[in-house]
């Protein structure tokens, strides 16, 4: 399998984040990047990405929210505020007057565009989320052009980003562009398989009313958990999307098989809705030593996980996401894409086999 990826991603480093009312070193590194690199780089070719340009890009997100992201660290810093990033004191609430047009000020802007304190803007964050967006791109056309699979190892992670908010460590919302590019290059529906410990509250919400884009999510339930407002099971979708919206929210202590038994459930959703292509927003904060997580998934599932995501037999591309224990990030990451070509030779031969039988 074919991994795309981009060291521009380096540029983006958040020193820091507010987590607990604490302020910490930031737990969203580029060290995360590399170490998924070095193991996946026994499974195939690691290749830079195409430059696609803004288009597919803009065809997902606001103009104006991109201008800001562009702009935001170097606006903050003539404003005389801390270099260090883009740390909004201020927040766009629920009771606010909307005006009808985005906000002037540098530390209004802020709040407008960001949800949340994870989402720091550094002098290089715009530099690296370009890149991600153009390495789930990249894998996913290359996937349209006859690939079976492939991983786009895509740092920051992208499925919090709204058409218009970050938060999350989530910039440009990076499998919501390449199920677009998708569509655009003539895909009839495409199914997105969200497996991250968090609810990807901002790919839902960009097809929460379409049918032609299948959001499917396994993830910590939000009544104890990030992003809090969206993923409870009752949100199946609206309008000609109703009923394209599954979530399947988790207790905390899942293990290996209640997690395997929720993933069956969303890869039958996925089945019956017969996509051209499966996008994979993969995240492996699963696991259960990681830091932001508080399910009890072993190492050895992840392979497990693999082998059922190739049963569903569509060409799929795995788009990188969250995951931050750092010593067991590039062995679960490399355990699934093992386990799913795995299983996908294996089919594969089966056929064959089944075929020559019947030719006899």
């Amino acid at each position: 399998m074919r991994t795309v990826y981009s060291p521009a991603h380096a540029a983006h480093r958040p020193p820091r984040e507010f987590l607990d009312g604490a302020l910490i070193p930031s737990f969203e590194s580029p060290e995360r990047a590399e170490l998924i690199r070095a193991a996946v780089a026994g499974l195939g070719p690691i290749t830079a990405p195409n430059d696609h340009g803004m288009a597919p890009i803009e065809a997902i997100h606001d103009r104006g929210y991109l201008s800001y992201l562009r702009d935001a660290h170097a606006a903050w810093v003539a404003a005389g505020r801390s270099p260090e990033g883009v740390y909004p004191d201020t927040f766009l609430h629920r009771h606010a007057l909307r005006r009808p047009s985005p906000p002037r000020a540098v530390g209004a802007q802020s709040g407008h565009y960001t949800s949340d304190l994870s989402a720091v803007i550094t002098a290089g964050t715009w530099e690296a989320a370009y890149a991600a967006a153009q390495c789930a791109l990249t894998a996913a056309l290359g996937v349209a052009a006859g690939e079976g699979a492939s991983f786009a190892l895509c740092r920051p992670p992208g499925h919090h980003a709204y058409a218009d908010l970050c938060g999350g460590y989530c910039y440009l919302n990076n499998a919501a562009i390449a199920a677009q590019a998708l569509r655009r290059a003539g895909a009839h529906r495409v199914a997105v398989l969200d497996i991250d410990f968090h609810h990807g509250n901002g790919t839902q919400h960009l097809f929460y009313a379409r049918e032609d884009v299948l959001f499917v999510s396994l993830h910590a339930d939000p009544d104890r958990q990030y992003p809090y407002f969206a993923g409870f099971a009752d949100e199946t979708g609206a309008g000609t999307g109703l009923g394209f919206t599954l979530n399947l929210p988790l207790p905390a202590g899942c293990d290996d098989a209640g997690y395997l038994a929720a993933l069956d459930t969303g890869c039958a959703r996925v089945a019956r809705a017969r996509p051209d292509f499966v996008l994979v927003s993969l995240g492996v904060d699963t696991f259960g030593g990681d830091p932001l997580g508080d399910f009890a998934l072993s190492g050895g599932v992840y392979a497990r996980i693999g082998a059922h995501l190739a049963e569903l037999g569509a060409p799929t591309v795995f788009i990188m996401e969250g995951g931050y224990a750092i010593a067991e990030i590039g062995d679960n990451v490399a355990s699934v894409l093992r386990g799913f070509e795995t299983r996908r030779a294996q089919n594969t031969n089966k056929e064959q086999s089944q075929a020559c039988h019947r030719q006899i």
